[in-house]
């Protein structure tokens, strides 16, 4: 769950709702603990004034470090979905991988030279407030700690373990001597792993020793570590076996669509509890108005699945998910994750000429490592000629997609021209 805060150079920025609570908690250990202990005798409302200005600064700090990744890889042609600020600072979810190791490295290091640069500018501007211009000692308290804070994350940023930016600058190192990413996000994934271990194990100790708030914030970074270098792992393996995979190469051709009229209960009888799929294109004419699945059914009370139509339960075109065929798999994959449906149309030209479900690409991810096939660098699959005429038709009557040289319809019964 998050919250839209607006668009910077074109990105949309997202609060995550974990921010709120790190928020206050920042704001509430500034305020009655650290700052009361730095700057004895000032008023309980001017520690609370000086929390909350620090901790809006730090996560103000956070989204510049993240627009500086975000800055470099579009300079190079990388879009970015989105920012998200969220419990652990802030990601720019990219929505391709660099394939370069040294444009890795390039938006992995913009970061914490960014955080560094903002480290020296307060940091100046705290000498100046303290040594020259005897500034208010909230103001200096405020800028102290925003100095120090900054320098600390750029610090951490630069751990060698994932998803810190320590550790892609590690892996884009490796990765351009070994000429291998999978193999380098390995190596990348074993040092995170190894770290992630040794700073559990000393929060632990910490624990042990009577020091809980620093020992749990040690566990918590250490398991977040990491989750978070499998999780790159994972993905990069995925969009290793996918590279070069077109939806056309993965998709269903012949098609079992359904006609617009047929009633919801003839939809459970004759689809969904004959075939394996979940979902069916609604057609007629050879125009796409949608797709129903078994949620749309769900969503129908059974005393009216008898007279409700398959158009009136079905999704709307408007709010179909498709793609082209010479679309990448994992580009489908996505966007699927991303609608969170479980199948994308495919259609060529306004005609329908295919589907691909999340099975299809999961399949494919797991044939393609079993073989240990690396990426396909072949041009993605074409449409055999005339495909859309060749290898399906419409039903003559209903409308429905058939395989070609179909005698009669099986939704309808209808028979078929020569």
């Amino acid at each position: 769950m998050s919250v839209r805060l607006g668009k910077i150079m074109g990105i949309p920025v997202r609060i995550h709702y974990t921010l709120w609570f790190v928020f206050i908690l920042i704001a509430w250990s500034l305020a009655v603990g650290y700052m009361p202990a730095q700057y004895p005798g000032l008023g309980v409302v001017t520690y609370w004034a000086i929390g909350i200005a620090s901790a809006i600064i730090l996560f103000a700090s956070i989204l510049i470090h993240e627009l500086s990744h975000s800055y470099v890889a579009k300079k190079n042609g990388l879009p970015i979905g989105r920012i998200t600020l969220f419990f652990f600072g802030g990601v720019s979810e990219m929505t391709e991988e660099p394939q370069d190791p040294g444009l890795e490295v390039r938006m992995a290091v913009a970061g914490p030279l960014m955080s560094f640069l903002i480290a020296a500018v307060l940091g100046s501007l705290w000498y100046l407030g303290k040594f020259v211009a005897n500034a208010p000692v909230a103001i200096i308290a405020t800028l102290g700690y925003a100095a120090l804070i900054n320098g600390i994350l750029g610090l951490f940023n630069l751990i060698p373990a994932f998803p810190l930016d320590g550790g892609r600058v590690f892996r884009g190192s490796i990765w351009k001597h070994s000429k291998s990413l999978v193999g380098a996000t390995r190596t990348a994934t074993r040092v995170s792993e190894a770290l992630s271990l040794l700073m559990m194990f000393g929060g632990f100790m910490a624990i042990i020793f009577g020091d809980f708030v620093d020992g749990l914030w040690f566990i918590v970074l250490g398991w977040f570590i990491k989750s978070g270098a499998e999780t790159s792992l994972k993905q990069t393996l995925v969009g290793e076996a996918l590279t070069g995979v077109s939806v056309a190469d993965i998709m269903t051709r012949d098609v079992l669509t359904v006609p617009p009229e047929t009633t919801v209960q003839k939809l459970v009888s004759d689809y969904l509890l004959v075939h394996k799929h979940g979902g069916y294109p609604v057609v007629k004419n050879g125009e796409v108005l949608g797709v129903v699945t078994l949620e749309c059914v769900r969503a129908v009370p059974k005393e009216k699945r008898d007279f409700e139509t398959v158009q009136q339960a079905m999704i709307p075109c408007a709010q179909t998910v498709m793609v082209k065929p010479s679309v990448t798999a994992l580009d489908a994959m996505q966007k699927m994750a991303r609608n969170k449906v479980g199948r994308v149309l495919v259609v060529d030209e306004g005609r329908l000429v295919g589907i691909a479900t999340r099975e299809d690409v999961l399949r494919t991810i797991h044939t393609r490592q079993e073989l240990e096939l690396g990426p396909s660098r072949a041009s993605p699959s074409p449409l055999p000629p005339q495909f859309s005429r060749i290898q399906a038709e419409n039903c003559v009557q209903c409308g429905a997609l058939l395989p070609a040289s179909t005698q009669s319809c099986a939704q309808c019964g209808a028979k078929q021209s020569p």
